[in-house]
């Protein structure tokens, strides 16, 4: 398994990625989910992986060398498209060519073709663009509404994005929420795991020069799992219990009076009265 998470901001995109695969609970290995895509002062993009390792590798390797018929024109590339949205129509079209080749092979042998893709950058003379790409080789694309998308074991992490993540929230602040979202997919989930690839691009700049690959000992993680675990606990304890007297003077009562409150204690009375 795996978790991926791409974010596009008005400052710029944040890709991170973990870095297990297993195919049982002795088939663990350690394998890049992510690849990134620079030509400097002309594009940049970074591709994450999730699903079937023999599928995203196919892809990443046919994604190198795929074209799309452009008329007479000379035939699009992710190195020549003039758009993001073309550079995904290519990566489309490699998960649509790999499918061709192994799709019925894996069908025969009982397994499914499962591979997802996040797929971001920004091409010269456009904005930034952010797509999440299926296993159909079709793609939607992030909006101000949805500003990221998650691929592989993401029901983990995704509560602390949707709780901080807007259009506006600085670079910074977004590679330390996906770090976070990343710790709690660690912390509950044994088929996602260390080192991880972490990307911060900077709107408009055409490079990155903000990657990092982080282990178990690199310090800023340590301080970000040992952070939010201990706050987690402290802002917990700070939370009132819940108070059941119906008499109890609190400005956050647990029972009030309501329709369904009063129907729920009218069913149980009466079943004490059946028994």
């Amino acid at each position: 398994m795996t978790y991926c998470v791409g974010i596009r901001l008005n400052a710029g995109l944040v890709f991170l990625s973990d870095s297990r695969t297993n195919a049982g609970l002795d088939q663990i290995s350690i394998f890049r989910k992510m690849i990134v895509y620079e030509k400097p002062g002309d594009r940049f993009m970074t591709l994450l992986s999730a699903g079937n390792l023999s599928i995203s590798q196919s892809v990443r390797e046919i994604l190198q060398v795929e074209a799309l018929p452009n008329g007479d024109d000379e035939p699009i590339t992710i190195w020549n498209a003039t758009s993001m949205f073309d550079a995904a129509r290519v990566l489309g079209a490699a998960v649509r060519r790999v499918y061709e080749a192994d799709g019925q092979a894996l069908k025969n042998n009982g397994m499914d073709f499962v591979a997802s893709f996040i797929f971001g950058g920004q091409i010269g003379g456009e904005a930034m663009r952010l797509f999440l790409v299926y296993s159909a080789g079709n793609f939607i694309e992030a909006t101000r509404e949805t500003c990221f998308f998650q691929i592989g074991e993401s029901k983990y992490g995704k509560p602390i994005l949707d709780r901080v993540l807007t259009p506006t929230t600085p670079l910074e602040e977004a590679a330390k929420c996906a770090l976070v979202s990343m710790d709690s997919t660690l912390k509950s989930n044994l088929s996602v795991g260390l080192p991880l690839d972490l990307v911060v691009y900077e709107n408009g700049r055409l490079e990155c020069d903000q990657i990092a690959c982080i282990d178990e000992q690199n310090p800023y993680f340590r301080m970000v799992r040992d952070s939010w675990g201990k706050r987690l606990r402290e802002v917990f304890e700070a939370m009132d219990d819940p108070q059941w007297g119906s008499n109890t003077q609190t400005s956050t009562p647990l029972i009030v009076d309501a329709p369904r409150y009063e129907a729920l204690k009218k069913i149980h009375n009466e079943n004490e009265k059946v028994v």
